[in-house]
C-alpha cells in the first residue's frame, strides 16, 4: 500500500526525535481506530482466540482464514496479513505461501513471526525460508528465532527465547535484505527498520506478559493491523508502543497472571492520546 506521508519526514535529525515518533504512532492509533482494518491471521491453535480479541481490543477486525481454499480470494481482499507459525499444519501450510504470494503481489503489508525458527524444528524452519521470497514488510520473533534466521549460531527453545534481544539486533541487519522492518521481543524490543538509520528500543511492559500465552503472536497481528493504516515503520513501533504500555498499566494493577490478563486486554481497548504521550518510552540507539 502507498502512503502519502513518506518515511523521508522521519528526520532523525529532528532536535527532539522521539517526541517527534510519538506523534507519529498517536496518528498511527488514531488510524487504526478510525478504518478497523481488516486483518487476515493465520496463526496458530494456541493462539487464534486471543490474538482476535486482541485486535478487536486495540480495534482492528481479525479474520481467522487459514485454509488453501479461501486464501488468495481474502488475501486479495483484507487490508493485511499476520503468518505465524506456531503449530503449522499442512494446510495451514500451502495457505501461508498462497497467502503470502497474493499479499506481495497486491502489495498488501504483512508480518511474519518464524515461530521456533531453528535446527530442531526443521519442517516449519523451511517454511519460514521459502516465505522469505515474498519479502515480508516485517519479520518479529524473539531473539533465538531472529537470531538463528540471521545465521547466528544459537539453539532455539520451541516458543521461547534461550538469548537476550540486546545480544541479537546487531545480528539481525542482515534480515532487512528480506524484510521492510526486524522486530526482536525481549525485556526491552528492538526494531530495525530501512527507513532509520537508529535502532529503536521501546522499554516498558511486563515480566508477566510472557507468562500469557499467545502474547507475542498477538504482538505480530497488531503490527499488520497498523501496517494496514500506517507506514511499516511507523506501525512496528506503534504496535510495540501500544503492547508495552498495556503491559506496563496492567501490571500496575494486578500482579497475578490471571487477573494482569485481563488488565492488560483493557489496556489495549483503553489507550488514548493522552496515556501514550505520558507512557510511551522508546529511544534511539546508534546502530
Amino acid at each position: 500500500m502507498n502512503y502519502p506521508e513518506q518515511l523521508s519526514t522521519l528526520d532523525s535529525s529532528l532536535p527532539d526525535e522521539t517526541a517527534a515518533m510519538i506523534e507519529k504512532i498517536i496518528e498511527a492509533w488514531s488510524l487504526l481506530k478510525t478504518r478497523q482494518p481488516l486483518v487476515q491471521c493465520i496463526t496458530n491453535s494456541v493462539a487464534t482466540n486471543y490474538t482476535a480479541n486482541i485486535l478487536l481490543a486495540a480495534g482492528a477486525s481479525p479474520a481467522m482464514i487459514d485454509n488453501p481454499f479461501e486464501a488468495e480470494s481474502f488475501s486479495s481482499i483484507c487490508s493485511a496479513l499476520s503468518i505465524n507459525l506456531g503449530t503449522p499444519t499442512s494446510e495451514q501450510m500451502q495457505s501461508m505461501l498462497i497467502s503470502a504470494e497474493t499479499a506481495q503481489r497486491l502489495a498488501k503489508p504483512w508480518v511474519l513471526d518464524p515461530v521456533g525458527y531453528g535446527p530442531v524444528l526443521k519442517w516449519r524452519s523451511d517454511m519460514v525460508d521459502a516465505l522469505l521470497a515474498f519479502q515480508p514488510s516485517v519479520i518479529r520473533g524473539n531473539a533465538s528465532e531472529i537470531g538463528g534466521l540471521a545465521g547466528a549460531q544459537v539453539e532455539s527453545k520451541g516458543v521461547d527465547s534461550t538469548l537476550d534481544s540486546t545480544a541479537v539486533y546487531a545480528q539481525a541487519k542482515s534480515l532487512l535484505a528480506h524484510a521492510e522492518c526486524i522486530a526482536i521481543s525481549g525485556e526491552s524490543d528492538f526494531i530495525l527498520s530501512r527507513q532509520l538509520e537508529q535502532v529503536v528500543q521501546v522499554n516498558g511492559g511486563s515480566e508477566l506478559q510472557p507468562k500469557v500465552t499467545a502474547t507475542g503472536c498477538a504482538l505480530g497481528a497488531l503490527i499488520a493491523a497498523y501496517a494496514a493504516v500506517s507506514p511499516v515503520t511507523i506501525a512496528t513501533i506503534a504496535a510495540h508502543i501500544h503492547f508495552a504500555i498495556a503491559g506496563k498499566l496492567a501490571h500496575a494493577q494486578s500482579s497475578q497472571v490471571g487477573s494482569f490478563n485481563v488488565a492488560f486486554i483493557d489496556a489495549i481497548f483503553s489507550l488514548d492520546a493522552d496515556t501514550i504521550r505520558e507512557h510511551a518510552d522508546l529511544k534511539f540507539l546508534a546502530p
